[in-house]
């Protein structure tokens, strides 16, 4: 027999759950900020070898430059001091050549030495922002690591604590079924059941009033309504599977307690079901109206047919003592 202690068990359970549910999902979801950092540090750590290897490549160019650049200044120093020494004019014209050739390439060797150098500097101020920006991104997560630590610690304390509670309450519950034939494999059934709706609806006994669940507002079949009522067993909501208990409900409130919007639309039904059927009646009286406007011109058509036929006959008939005389 379900008493109103089971049901104060059920609510007592209820909010324990829903305690216990919201917990539970914070404590899931709590790692997933130290994840964001952990990827937001792995993508800035990934970012800094880009930029190190870039660094180390504009390095290599910026050394073979400045090699090229000396053995450029290098050849036309060399020529610059052979022309003073050359005997002939074969001689003068190879060092001369040698001379605007070493220029050219040194004017050019110059120009993408600067070019490269200041890419360098560029990347190595890069270079030191992404180290500033790690070192701090480390602290962060680190801090954030001993933060969530202790965030755990606490819900798990707090989870131990709910876990106590609703280990008392089941316990109730068992006890309350004892005395039934496979007390704790219904109590068991439940308590599964009564678990499922609280992760979905954090709320899980509500109460029938006037033929209604207030859970899920949908009117109950009147038999089912009255089962509830009589509280002999756990029943659940046929729309929304919550557990049903009776509430009384004063008359003032039971004239409340429906949408009378709801009842507005119906009226409006069946005011719309009576133009209808106006509209109908009077569509059927014209039809009706004008068979027997059309039955009244064939009479009318019909008549006048036969007094034409009475006055040829008589026409005929004078003709015809006309005739005789």
């Amino acid at each position: 027999m379900v008493t109103t202690e089971v049901f104060e068990n059920l609510k007592s359970l209820q909010e324990i759950l829903v305690q216990k549910y919201e917990l539970e999902g914070k404590k899931s979801d709590a790692p997933k900020q130290l994840s964001n950092q952990e990827d937001l540090l792995a993508k800035t750590q990934k970012e800094f070898i880009e930029q190190k290897s870039n660094y180390d490549a504009t390095q290599e160019k910026v050394t073979q430059l400045k090699a090229q650049l000396e053995e450029a200044v290098k050849s036309r120093e060399e020529g610059e001091k052979g022309v003073a020494n050359s005997t002939t004019h074969r001689e003068y014209e190879a060092l001369e050549k040698q001379i605007t050739e070493a220029k050219l390439l040194e004017e050019q060797v110059r120009k993408d030495l600067q070019h490269e150098e200041k890419d360098l500097a560029e990347l190595n101020e890069r270079l030191k922002n992404s180290e500033e920006l790690i070192k701090f991104q480390e602290s962060e997560l680190n801090s954030s690591r001993d933060s969530l630590n202790k965030e755990l610690t606490s819900y798990d304390e707090k989870l131990a604590k709910l876990k106590v509670e609703e280990d008392k309450v089941t316990k109730n519950i068992n006890m309350i079924y004892s005395a039934e034939e496979n007390a704790e494999l219904k109590a068991q059934e439940i308590l599964f059941k009564f678990q499922r709706i609280i992760q979905r609806n954090s709320e899980g006994i509500v109460s029938v009033r006037n033929g209604v669940c207030s859970g899920c507002h949908m009117i109950l079949p009147a038999n089912f309504a009255n089962e509830v009522r009589e509280g002999e067993d756990i029943n659940f909501c046929p729309y929304c599977s919550r557990i049903l208990y009776y509430e009384e409900v004063s008359e003032d409130q039971q004239e409340d307690y429906f949408d009378m919007g709801v009842a507005g639309s119906l009226a409006g039904l069946d005011e719309d079901f009576e133009d209808e059927d106006s509209e109908e009646r009077e569509d059927e009286d014209e039809e009706i109206k004008s068979e027997f406007d059309d039955e009244d011109e064939i009479d009318d058509e019909d008549s006048e047919d036969a007094e034409d036929e009475d006055d040829e006959d008589s026409d005929d008939e004078d003709d015809d003592n006309e005739d005789e005389e």
